[in-house]
């Protein structure tokens, strides 16, 4: 095993993993991937990169020569775009035609998955929320929000609505869902009452004037309601839940399951040095 790279003493045997977005500096996960490969005793760091959509393809073009780079990360708002940079990828990211996170292939081409939807359900298990038999409602169709969106019907939801103010993108990401014949899919609203699970899966909430994604003077105590959103770190719609006795998650929750599941993905032996 190589031994694990320190800030200090990185040498040419330092293998290297990018999270590339636009913008990049609220980006706060290269020190913790950096610090699991060190932990999983991996020369190894994650290096944060701002590239423009415009210029994300000639970068990806010329990063991909680099023989000592082995994953990619994606982040807003590359997180569809990177997946037409994979040679394969994995079921569910072929569904959503979206990645966030890539590796190396034995040819050197890419690999890509995608887990925020995988990572989200698995912190609501761990908050002692089980999507099975649950009727759920979800603010947002777009990257995080169709990744959440299968993860949920491919975990047993007895029922899903969809609430989006782009229609075009709520009626796709809804059609395609129902397409795969695992439970009910429905055109929803910003009214909560009637379901078990409400999530928001939109950027709304973490300016200080923002509106509250639902109707959030509806929630009732034996609801589970959760948010995607990191900054706050109690987003207003959460804060309200608390007051009535829901359980709730945090974006803080979900992505410390998605970073772990990522790592895991960077990390899996291929038995080769990338082309």
């Amino acid at each position: 095993m190589s031994q694990p790279a320190d800030p200090m003493h990185l040498s040419g045997a330092t293998r290297l993993h990018f999270i590339v977005g636009d913008p990049i500096a609220q980006v706060k996960s290269p020190a913790g991937v950096s610090k699991a490969f060190h932990d999983a005793g991996r020369d190894a760091l994650c290096v944060p990169a701002h590239v423009t959509p415009a210029d994300l393809p000639d970068w990806v073009k010329h990063m991909s020569k680099a023989r000592n780079v082995d994953g990619l990360i994606a982040t807003v708002p590359h997180k569809f775009a990177c997946f037409a940079f994979c040679a394969t990828a994995s079921d569910r990211a072929t569904f959503l035609g979206a990645v966030n996170t890539m590796r190396r292939n034995a040819d050197g081409t890419w690999h890509g998955d995608m887990f925020d939807g995988m990572g989200y359900v698995e912190a609501m298990i761990s908050k002692g929320c089980h999507p099975k038999g649950q009727r759920a409602l979800l603010v947002g169709a777009g990257g995080a929000g169709s990744a959440i969106a299968y993860s949920l019907m491919t975990a047993g939801v007895s029922g899903l609505a969809i609430h989006d103010e782009d229609h075009a993108r709520r009626d796709s990401l809804a059609g395609r869902l129902a397409g795969l014949g695992l439970g009910k899919v429905s055109i929803g609203s910003p009214d909560p009452r009637g379901f078990d699970i409400v999530l928001n899966a939109t950027p709304i909430g973490m300016k200080p004037d923002d509106p509250h994604p639902v109707e959030s003077h509806h929630f009732t105590s034996g609801q589970f309601v959760g948010c995607v959103i990191t900054v706050p770190a109690v987003p207003p719609m959460i804060a309200t839940a608390r007051t009535v006795g829901c359980n709730t998650m945090t974006g803080a929750d979900m992505f410390a399951r998605v970073r772990d599941l990522m790592v895991d993905f960077l990390l899996e032996a291929h038995g080769h040095e990338p082309a």
